[in-house]
């Protein structure tokens, strides 16, 4: 578990109530054109097919007299529903880098055709959002408590003042628990689930896995540790709560798990370790944290890092803790670990 997330989760507790926004104007602003403009997803096609509802994972039963045309999301989610032919209109949540390009989190959406409500933790206009006239917004979930992914916990009241919220759960399950919730979200909103490119796509993650758990199979000796790295710490991520570590668990993969008390501190999540002591657990390949927030492999300069025999045979890949919940974007997670795998020499 990275950093990113547990720092997310235990702050929301600690936030101090921002400033407040008078929205008198931004309601006004939803006024009569809500919905008026479709979009150029497959749900604008949709919209005139009658009365909507989805039952999300908190069991929260959403009812609108017409599928959502203005939908906005959290980035990643954005991202899964325009594999499925679904425009968002607005997102919040790592979108742009500091280059200005796509995000990994944004994946093939085309960042300048959509509206960014923020680009970082703790960053969500309100004012924009309800310029939106949202008929809807969807967020994944890292906790039980129904907690939505990257919307503000001081704000969070205003900001579903002006539209019912769906909630998608990550969190301790497995992979293809939260894909199948997406894909049904999906086809709630019109996309077409029997297009090509969308069965082709599920078919392709069906032989991936096999292929997967195959590797594991013939290589049930070979160690795999989930990281992240900040300049202070690295995290040691246990299979547990993750949907892509449990699922790769289950599919035989061996993952170093650090003991439940070592979690502790990172919410269950991950344990925290001192760059001197790196070298705590014994790892044949390293997945890293891909995401803008964790330093990459490649700018990681400690000497301890280094030294590690995985570093060592170029035995370390990325790990996306975030995955987008498309079919298509997780075929990648499944192939690159398989082969990593069915590549791997023994040296932890």
């Amino acid at each position: 578990m990275p950093l990113a997330r547990a720092t997310h989760l235990s702050r929301r507790g600690l936030l101090a109530a921002g400033g407040a926004l008078g929205l008198g104007a931004a309601l006004a602003a939803c006024g009569d054109d809500k919905g008026k403009d479709s979009g150029s997803g497959s749900a604008g096609k949709a919209g005139a097919s009658g009365p909507w509802s989805f039952k999300d994972d908190r069991g929260t039963t959403v009812k609108l007299d017409k599928v959502p045309a203005n939908i906005v999301a959290f980035t990643g989610v954005g991202a899964a529903l325009y594999d499925y032919g679904i425009q968002v209109k607005g997102v919040f949540g790592p979108t742009r880098t500091t280059a200005g390009k796509a995000d990994v989190q944004a994946g093939d959406m085309d960042i300048s055709k959509v509206t960014v409500l923020g680009n970082a933790w703790g960053q969500f206009s309100i004012e924009k959002y309800a310029s939106l006239a949202p008929d809807v917004l969807i967020s994944t979930m890292f906790d039980d408590a129904g907690t939505l992914w990257y919307v503000p916990e001081e704000s969070k009241k205003k900001i579903a003042q002006l539209a019912p919220s769906v909630g998608i759960s990550v969190y301790d399950r497995q992979l293809t628990q939260s894909l199948q919730r997406m894909w049904d979200l999906a086809e709630s909103l019109g996309a077409d689930m029997k297009a090509a490119e969308v069965t082709g796509a599920r078919k392709r993650f069906e032989d991936a896995a096999a292929r997967l758990r195959a590797a594991a199979k013939a290589k049930p000796d070979i160690t795999v540790m989930a990281g992240s790295a900040s300049d202070q710490l690295f995290y040691v991520s246990g299979t547990n709560l993750s949907i892509d570590l449990e699922y790769f668990k289950a599919l035989g993969v061996n993952f170093v798990e650090p003991p439940e008390s070592a979690k502790k501190q990172g919410g269950g999540w991950f344990e925290s370790l001192s760059w001197e002591n790196v070298d705590k657990y014994k790892a044949d390949i390293i997945m890293m944290d891909d995401r803008t927030s964790a330093i990459q492999p490649a700018d990681i300069t400690k000497a301890t890092w280094k030294k590690l025999p995985a570093v060592k045979a170029g035995q370390v890949i990325a790990r996306s803790p975030e995955p987008i919940l498309s079919y298509d974007k997780c075929v990648p997670l499944l192939t690159n670990l398989a082969e990593a795998l069915e590549k791997a020499k023994k040296v932890g």
